[in-house]
């Protein structure tokens, strides 16, 4: 398969101030973006750079957005694959495709994002139709990563790390854990977002115990009852008129 086809075109490029992150996490991405921006003084003591990071946790929370802004932060580009296309049905074709993707990101010192690992990093044994299959698959993975450059950059995110192979797991310099965001979290997240519209429409009720992407979809919902609500008032006025 072409490798066009084996990754998601996204160009959207996010900022370090633009992610809101539980400060443990906030410190371990500060810090790995420094190792990478040292990365050369690093290796004359020795020292490896960790580049290989497993985000885990409640989907929403920003795994994805946490993907681009380290791509962002260290200059780099980043291929994020499509899981879709990626998986085949002809034996030994998704190893063929996954190969081609980690090749290219390789070659080009990339941030690879790989969303959903668990689709591809099944503990082998497990009652899939095609065990075979699966452990081939695994097996090429951890070849993969194994062999990944330092000065490239691996992120798999899952909903499910109890489903990983623990081969797989092993592999992984950190592992940064995702959790929905606390009330107070939650409220900078909304005065972030509703910086951008005018005061009077600021004042919405906020929902809590949920995460970034359902509290963004939840105030977007309001602002524009909001938005047409006012819409609707000024065409009523010019009707009377």
């Amino acid at each position: 398969m072409n490798i066009i086809d084996l990754i998601i075109q996204d160009k959207e490029q996010v900022l370090f101030d633009d992610i809101i992150l539980e400060n443990q996490n906030k410190s371990l991405f500060q810090q790995l973006i420094k190792e990478h921006e040292y990365i050369d003084a690093l290796h004359q003591y020795q020292l490896p750079v960790n580049n290989k990071i497993l985000l885990q946790g409640a989907s929403g929370c920003g795994k994805t957005m946490t993907a681009k802004v380290l791509a962002k932060s260290l200059g780099k580009s980043i291929l994020i694959l499509n899981l879709s296309n990626v998986i085949c049905s002809r034996i030994g074709e998704t190893s063929q495709n996954i190969r081609q993707v980690f090749e290219k990101a390789a070659r080009e010192n990339a941030v690879l994002f790989l969303d959903e690992f668990d689709q591809i990093g099944k503990a082998r044994g497990n009652d899939d139709k095609d065990v075979g299959e699966m452990r081939r698959l695994v097996n090429t993975l951890i070849q993969l990563i194994d062999y990944f450059p330092e000065k490239a950059l691996l992120l798999c995110a899952t909903n499910h790390p109890e489903i990983i192979d623990t081969a797989l797991l092993r592999r992984f310099q950190l592992k940064v854990t995702y959790s929905l965001p606390s009330d107070t979290v939650l409220d900078s997240y909304y005065d972030k977002l509703l910086s951008r519209f005018p005061s009077h429409m600021h004042q919405i009720e906020r929902l809590y115990g949920v995460s970034f992407a359902e509290a963004k979809d939840y105030a977007f919902t309001l602002l524009k009852h909001k938005v047409i609500e006012e819409l609707d008032a000024q065409r009523t006025s010019t009707e009377i008129l």
